[in-house]
């Protein structure tokens, strides 16, 4: 791990610790670290103790657990400036479920008994930062609902939509997971995902080179998603 104090300009002062005064921003900066995560890394295990806190600074992770089968159950793929894995992190002392990088990640992370420690000193903190949490958490159950109430291709068109618009802003991208991982995520198998893709190609919807995905016709795909 990297030792890294520079806080002024980084999103996660921005986002959460405004409700700071400096003395504590700076003493906050000398317990945090940051780690670099390959892609396909695993940043924590299922099981495994919670000792801090966690923070995607950049990069793209995915949280997960694994069926007695050993089958992967993706629940969301997160953008940076989301807090990961921290759902349970006041309430458990071990992970429910495990994170890894889907693309080349570096995570902030900060001892959890100082921020427990700030929570008791400072009401605003803990609102602030509760509240991130707390959006994060809806937006997953949300995102949840929504792809149980759509069919095969409805799912497929809302999981390219949510990586054009909420974590690439565009309709030109690399797909950062495997067809198989997709599958995973919408609750389908990898051969219907696939064929979903090869049909949507074929309607001149999108365009598919290896990992790369042009979305030809972003209007017929949101009709798609939300008859689907």
């Amino acid at each position: 791990m990297n030792k890294n104090c520079v806080c002024e300009n980084c999103e996660f002062r921005d986002i959460v610790f405004a409700y700071l005064d400096e003395p504590t921003i700076q003493e906050l900066c000398s317990h945090k670290e940051e780690q670099p995560f390959r892609k396909g890394e695993i940043i924590n295990h299922e099981g495994e103790k919670i000792t801090s806190f966690k923070y995607l600074k950049s990069g793209l992770v995915k949280l997960y657990r694994r069926t007695p089968s050993g089958e992967e159950q993706v629940i969301t793929i997160t953008k940076p400036f989301e807090f990961v894995s921290n759902m349970n992190i006041f309430s458990e002392d071990r992970y429910h479920y495990s994170v890894s990088a889907v693309e080349d990640s570096v995570v902030c992370t900060i001892n959890l008994d100082f921020i427990k420690a700030l929570f008791l000193k400072n009401g605003g903190f803990a609102m602030g930062l509760m509240a991130k949490i707390s959006k994060i958490n809806d937006k997953i159950i949300t995102q949840t609902l929504d792809i149980r109430q759509k069919n095969l291709v409805g799912r497929v068109a809302f999981i390219l939509l949510y990586f054009a618009k909420e974590i690439y802003s565009t309709r030109v991208f690399d797909l950062p997971v495997s067809r198989k991982e997709i599958a995973d995520y919408i609750g389908m198998s990898t051969a219907n995902v696939i064929r979903t893709l090869s049909d949507f190609k074929r309607e001149g919807i999108i365009k598919v080179v290896g990992k790369a995905i042009e979305i030809v016709n972003i209007e017929k795909l949101e009709i798609i998603s939300k008859r689907g």
